[in-house]
């Protein structure tokens, strides 16, 4: 049997991928941020700008990249892109549906719970549809308890999600419920690869292309796709900034009947009679 390896580049790998997990789960709090001071279309839009952190950059990133720490001895190990590039919508399909749920149920806990129980069972199923795009030239065997931990863990962590990005305000809370969403995430991650057995090699080279040259187009497209995110939530005022623009505005109305109740008052009846005559006629 092939000595499995999961560190295979040291601690490099597991410190981004926590890293690269932390980046997402930060991203997408601040676009479920924004999306709970928007409505109408630009909610919805900053709810899939959300999904695509969580999903595809907290989750399916983090799990790529924790990927190239894992290898097993005298095995080619290679990638099946189509079926890894679907594990990544799924990914952000499921998160996506779980925000969109806890939107629709007014973002109360049932919703919540109904939401992460979706996006959690999908975040696993990504996990082993991205362990199924993997060529090798040998079998990967599970054991079922760490398949089933690493599926309660996911659930429990989407949940969390889900609750952070109702809840969650202030820079403080928002770095520690980043670091806890990635501890959770990549902590998912590599239960479920405890529970690997790679069996049955062979000489064979197996098809696909290879986790390196697969790096490259990876970087580059989450490099994008994360700059224009952070682009959008600079740009987009933050919930706290429209707070304060309608107090603002608030506080500009009352000042404004203030003065008219003031100049009425101080007004002789006969003109007081003309300026409610001017008001009607407006």
């Amino acid at each position: 049997m092939p000595l499995i390896d999961h560190f295979t580049f040291g601690i490099v790998t597991p410190i981004l991928a926590f890293a690269i997990s932390c980046t997402g789960a930060a991203t997408g709090l601040a676009c479920t941020s924004r999306a709970r001071a928007a409505s109408g279309g630009a909610r919805a839009a900053w709810l899939v700008f959300g999904a695509v952190a969580l999903g595809g950059t907290g989750i399916w990133v983090m799990h790529f990249v924790a990927m190239l720490g894992f290898s097993a001895s005298g095995v080619t190990i290679r990638y099946n892109i189509p079926e890894t590039l679907l594990s990544a919508a799924i990914a952000i399909v499921v998160v996506g549906a779980g925000l969109f749920i806890t939107e629709l149920g007014k973002r109360k806990l049932p919703a919540m719970l109904v939401g992460g129980a979706l996006a959690g069972a999908g975040v696993a199923a990504m996990h082993y549809m991205g362990m199924e795009a993997m060529e090798m030239s040998a079998q990967i065997v599970y054991n079922p308890v760490y398949v089933i931990a690493s599926v309660v863990i996911a659930i429990v962590a989407a949940t969390a999600a889900l609750w952070c990005t109702v809840h969650i305000r202030g820079t403080l809370a928002t770095i520690v419920a980043t670091l806890v969403m990635g501890i959770a995430v990549t902590g998912m991650h590599y239960t479920g690869m405890a529970g690997v057995s790679v069996v049955n090699p062979i000489a064979e080279i197996p098809a696909g292309t290879s986790a390196m040259q697969l790096l490259v187009p990876v970087v580059m497209a989450v490099s994008v796709v994360t700059f224009l995110l952070i682009l959008a939530i600079g740009l987009w005022p933050s919930e706290d900034e429209f707070r304060t623009q309608a107090e603002f505005e608030n506080r500009l109305k009352m000042e404004r009947e203030h003065r008219r109740m003031v100049s009425l008052t101080s007004t002789p009846p006969t003109s007081v009679a003309q300026l409610e005559h001017l008001d009607r006629r407006r």
